[in-house]
């Protein structure tokens, strides 16, 4: 099930939130825990077991971590919960990746590789996996005591808005929401207007450009031309955007509906000056997540060699390709940016900033565009070849037809990402992110919201299954 369907907007949702709003607040909790699981159950029925399983183990083991005196007790329940975690991920996720690359060995060593039965990947192993190990480090170092009852835990990690594709919530920065939170009608009205704009990103743009990227980007690069090259990627450009950013505008919309303030997400990652700064724009929450958990760990800048730096730089975003996807084409796009961020301590920032806001711009986006490339296509020739043809100038004899529905959102998706660049764009998107609640402002909200609704939910019951691309993470 997808916040984009039919029976999530139709059914699940309402029925969720007629429930929630008119039973008492000691149920609450138990109602969103409920609803989780059957939002999970109707995904992953056979998943659900292991999932509510190992966190339940998880929650005795962090409780262990807490109570014991000892610093050597400490740290072996912390190790039984991240081998826990950790092994969960690595089996699902990883396992039918180096089985593939270890038979792949064999047979080019001339030896019978290993019969293997293909392992099927639970939705959203990625993120809730990341928010199990915060919960237990965080315990680890003191940030915050556990939470009390098991239930509030199950609820931390599949609290249904943020479980199957983000954002990476904290555990320190919702801990506090979690036994208690403040809700007010003005939150609830928000919320909802949120969730809306998130599901008009998705369906109104992502889906058209989607459908055209989807087409291009599978066809052999000897049969694509210079144009469409360049259009297929940029489809998948926005895409990728629009679908990520609305899936977590709409996770925030809900949060804000039954009173938790998640972190954002995306902060205009188009408009960055340098990948270094594209990195605290996109996904925030995972290059935070990356920061605190990993990359200070190693040391982060405080090291005493540039060498270490760079290092630990290349590390993380190998890491971080990976936790993208068991495939070779997600550790060459991690590798990729992980090489730009080195270039932008050695030299890159400050050639940037000395050409200027407009170039330092068009360079970084362009930087990150050629990256979707390999984000996007599987095998690395085939990426390659996609990339040189970019650069080609092999410009089509034939006019290529592009239907008006997709120039007219292709431009929205365009100055969408670029209104933030400017002064005048920024104040417009305050006015439309921005939580006020004068009755003007909450009328405009509320119109605004009801209207997207309804185009949405026209558009999807007209339309095939379209799922977000974060999913599969």
């Amino acid at each position: 099930m997808v916040f984009s369907s039919s029976l999530f907007l139709l059914f699940f949702f309402p029925v969720f939130l007629a429930v929630y709003f008119f039973i008492p607040k000691s149920l609450k909790n138990s109602w969103i825990l409920i609803a989780s699981l059957a939002f999970y159950y109707w995904g992953a029925p056979l998943f659900i077991y292991i999932l509510v399983s190992a966190t339940i183990i998880d929650f005795f083991l962090i409780n262990q971590i807490h109570s014991s005196q000892n610093t050597s007790r400490k740290r072996l329940f912390l190790v039984f919960s991240l081998a826990l975690n950790l092994g969960l991920l690595a089996y699902f996720k990883y396992a039918n990746f180096f089985i593939e690359n270890f038979n792949f060995v064999l047979q080019s060593a001339g030896i019978s590789s290993i019969s293997w039965t293909k392992i099927a990947l639970p939705i959203g192993i990625s993120f809730y996996t990341f928010e199990t190990l915060t919960y237990a480090i965080d315990v680890y170092r003191g940030v915050h005591a556990p939470l009390k009852r098991i239930h509030h835990y199950l609820l931390y990690i599949v609290c249904f808005p943020k479980l199957i594709a983000g954002p990476i919530v904290r555990y320190n920065l919702i801990a506090d929401q979690i036994p208690n939170r403040n809700e007010t009608t003005d939150d609830r009205l928000f919320g909802f207007y949120r969730f809306c704009i998130g599901l008009s990103k998705k369906v109104l743009i992502a889906n058209v450009l989607g459908d055209f990227a989807k087409d291009i980007l599978i066809t052999p690069s000897e049969n694509l031309s210079f144009e469409l090259a360049w259009l297929g990627i940029l489809s998948y450009t926005f895409q990728i955007y629009f679908d990520f950013s609305g899936y977590s505008d709409m996770a925030l919309g809900i949060g804000k509906m039954i009173g938790f303030k998640f972190p954002e997400n995306f902060d205009n990652p188009y408009t960055s000056k340098t990948i270094t700064e594209f990195w605290r724009r996109w996904h925030i929450t995972l290059g935070d997540w990356m920061k605190n958990y990993l990359y200070i760990p190693l040391g982060g800048n405080k090291v005493n060699s540039n060498a270490r730096l760079y290092i630990n730089l290349i590390t993380v975003f190998l890491l971080s390709g990976l936790w993208h996807g068991a495939s070779w084409n997600f550790v060459i796009w991690g590798a990729y940016h992980g090489v730009f961020l080195i270039l932008d301590r050695v030299f890159l920032k400050k050639l940037l900033e000395k050409l200027g806001g407009f170039v330092s711009v068009a360079f970084t986006f362009l930087v990150v565009l050629i990256g979707w490339i390999f984000f996007s296509i599987e095998e690395f020739p085939n990426a390659i070849a996609y990339s040189k043809l970019l650069f080609s100038f092999n410009f089509s004899s034939t006019p290529i037809f592009l239907t008006n529905e997709f120039k007219t959102v292709m431009i929205l998706a365009f100055v969408f990402s670029f209104f933030g660049v400017f002064n005048y764009g920024k104040r417009i998107q305050n006015f439309f992110y921005k939580e006020e609640n004068g009755l003007l402002k909450t009328t405009f909200n509320v119109a605004i919201s009801m209207l997207l609704f309804a185009i949405c939910v026209s558009y999807i019951t007209a339309s095939d299954f379209n799922p977000f691309i974060y999913f599969r993470f």
